[in-house]
């Protein structure tokens, strides 16, 4: 859409959300984590892969580990390609594993990669998030660098005052990036053009975006509705792909402290959300709007 006249919608919520699960939490136990839980990916058979500290942790549905792994750095970000292997960005590189767990190779490229804050499998190569750059970087399947996107602009790069650059792709190649400086999300071509956006600044408005830089991060579901997390005060909405609020996902379950939640949605439309103060997932089913009305 050309975008620059596109504004989210107030109307009414088109959709509800409940909290179902949590998953994960702080402390010293195998399923929890200690310092720090940063980056999450669903949609693989494996269940729920969850990045923090210096491991990668495998949740079934039922919130039992399955699977854990150490990683070579302080874990940012996670991803699976479609051969399973289980790709990790870290501070100046991406870490890709094996099913097993097992190393299979780095990707490095000194001084130009820097903290890798998300990353997405492309059909021909690797897209990530360079947050100490403020850009994305596009690769090959070999690691050859072949573009920056998001630099050719007034600001050369994206505003991130959180530090935490995030973005998906949807299942037509667009690339959905947070712009929280800006209080906008923005859609770009593999090539690096601007397609478009959605946000305002609005304090008041739910379908608006808060605050100094909302929102922080984004992903994309398979229908193409965006989901969204903000900071100051911590929530989770979704909208609609002409960038029209369906819902607050939820707001008040969030610690208050909490900044930079990374989230991701499944087939089934089950939202996952990391509280990073409490170091848990979340998980938020949709559910029919009057449904919740009648318990």
């Amino acid at each position: 859409m050309n975008s620059e006249q596109a504004r989210p919608g107030s109307g009414g919520s088109q959709v509800a959300y409940r909290l179902v699960s949590t998953l994960g939490g702080r402390g010293p136990g195998p399923q929890c984590f200690e310092r720090a839980l940063r980056g999450i990916s669903v949609g693989d058979a494996r269940g729920v892969i969850a990045v923090g500290d210096s491991a990668l942790k495998v949740f079934d549905p039922a919130g039992a580990l399955v699977a854990e792994w150490s990683t070579g750095q302080e874990a940012h970000s996670v991803a699976v390609d479609a051969a399973g292997r289980v790709l990790v960005g870290e501070l100046d590189q991406v870490e890709i594993f094996d099913r097993a767990g097992q190393r299979e190779s780095v990707l490095r490229d000194p001084p130009r990669l820097g903290r890798v804050t998300a990353l997405a499998p492309l059909a021909d190569g690797l897209l990530v998030a360079d947050a100490a750059a403020r850009c994305l970087r596009r690769y090959t399947r070999d690691g050859e660098h072949l573009a920056d996107i998001g630099r050719d602009n007034r600001m050369q790069g994206f505003l991130i005052p959180n530090g935490v650059l995030d973005f998906a792709v949807d299942e037509r190649g667009v690339i959905h990036a947070a712009n929280p400086g800006k209080h906008r999300v923005e859609r770009y071509s593999a090539q690096g053009e601007l397609l478009g956006h959605f946000g305002r600044f609005d304090g008041r408005d739910p379908a608006g975006f808060a605050g100094c830089c909302n929102p922080t991060n984004v992903t994309v579901s398979a229908g193409g509705r965006v989901f969204v997390t903000e900071k100051a005060a911590p929530r989770a909405k979704v909208y609609d792909p002409q960038g029209g609020l369906l819902a607050v996902i939820a707001s008040e379950v969030f610690d208050p402290g909490c900044k930079n939640m990374d989230l991701a949605v499944d087939a089934s439309g089950r939202v996952y959300v990391v509280d990073t103060a409490r170091l848990a997932i979340l998980v938020f089913e949709p559910e029919p709007l009057g449904e919740s009305d009648e318990r």
